[in-house]
């Protein structure tokens, strides 16, 4: 089958298109090909090697973490699932690979695409609607009339986790350039802060949450919109020890998450507030949660451009350099 490949890290002419062997079907697995498939930065920091410390994948290996696709043979054990059906998912970390005509993926991480979505509109969901599940329901325990902070509104991230803290009861900022505020407030921003305008730091106060995309500095002056007691989730900051535990790491490995990330946890606790980072995890029950919402009108995906396959290094680049003006990049296979 064809595939994108990393040869080697580091290196953007180190990613190919060609030739590999088709994936082996375990019993728990659905044979899918794929349709679309979406790219994220997570895509551009594992292709740069930036986390190989706790994704060390051995190169060659296949990019790509979301799809959507139909599916074209189920293995012995599988019962959710059977050939013919449309399904979205994002594979389980040690087995990525979206980026390519054909993957084997573990039938608890699949779902039944929403019908309402096109393919390639499903292969943008899958990532962001998990780590927007996982941040705003199993982590933050976001209730009706909290108030939360979503930087980058306007991105792959921020598009869906605006429109799920709003369905969970939420007073939802964002952050957004001047071209984009019109589209977060029709996601359900109830305050936008230009970014190039104003500092949010000095417009916001007496926030719950916030979810950071960001890092950096962003990620500290996050620290001072919150209350006591209040929470910044990042997926963009230093992880810390709880995700090394999380991915069975070895005492060293959290030992050095714990240091990574002692500024920022010093810094939350002299606010009385706790930062704390997100890994998304695959889960098909989540997805199916999410498609809920989606049938129903309450989350729609935003898609900003479709490569065709041949183009999925331009693609990547494209992303990479920032040209995407809202939502999700993504790549047709078919």
């Amino acid at each position: 089958m064809r595939a994108l490949t990393v040869e080697r890290y580091g290196d953007k002419a180190g990613v190919r298109i060609g030739e590999v062997p088709d994936p082996q079907v375990r019993a728990d697995d659905v044979l899918v090909r794929v349709h679309a498939a979406s790219i994220n930065p997570l895509d551009r920091m594992i292709r740069d090697g930036e986390m190989k410390t706790i994704l060390p994948y051995k190169v060659p290996f296949v990019l790509g973490n979301d799809l959507a696709g139909v599916v074209i043979e189920v293995g012995s054990a599988v019962t959710r699932f059977a050939v013919g059906d449309e399904v979205f998912a994002r594979p389980d970390k040690d087995r990525i690979g979206t980026f390519a005509e054909l993957i084997a993926v573990q039938q608890d991480d699949v779902a039944l695409k929403p019908a309402s979505l096109t393919m390639e509109e499903a292969a943008s969901l899958p990532l962001v609607g998990l780590t927007s599940w996982q941040a705003l329901v199993e982590r933050a325990h976001i209730q009706p009339g909290q108030r939360v902070l979503i930087h980058a509104g306007s991105g792959g991230l921020g598009s869906i986790a605006i429109q799920l803290a709003k369905q969970l009861g939420a007073h939802v900022a964002t952050t957004a350039s001047t071209a984009n505020i019109d589209l977060v407030k029709h996601l359900g921003a109830d305050v936008v802060v230009d970014y190039k305008k104003q500092a949010f730091e000095t417009v916001l106060h007496d926030y719950d949450v916030v979810l950071d995309s960001l890092g950096g500095q962003t990620l500290q002056k996050s620290l001072e919109v919150l209350k006591p007691g209040g929470k910044v989730i990042s997926v963009a900051g230093p992880p810390d020890a709880a995700l090394g535990r999380e991915l069975g790491a070895n005492p060293v490995i959290r030992l050095a998450m714990s240091a990574l990330s002692f500024r920022i946890r010093r810094a939350a606790r002299r606010r009385n507030v706790t930062y704390s980072f997100l890994f998304m995890k695959a889960s098909g029950d989540q997805l199916r949660e999410l498609t809920s919402l989606v049938e129903a009108g309450k989350i729609h995906p935003v898609v900003d451009t479709v490569f065709p396959f041949e183009s999925a290094r331009e693609a990547l680049e494209y992303l990479e350099a920032g040209h995407a003006k809202a939502g999700k990049v993504v790549v047709k296979m078919t």
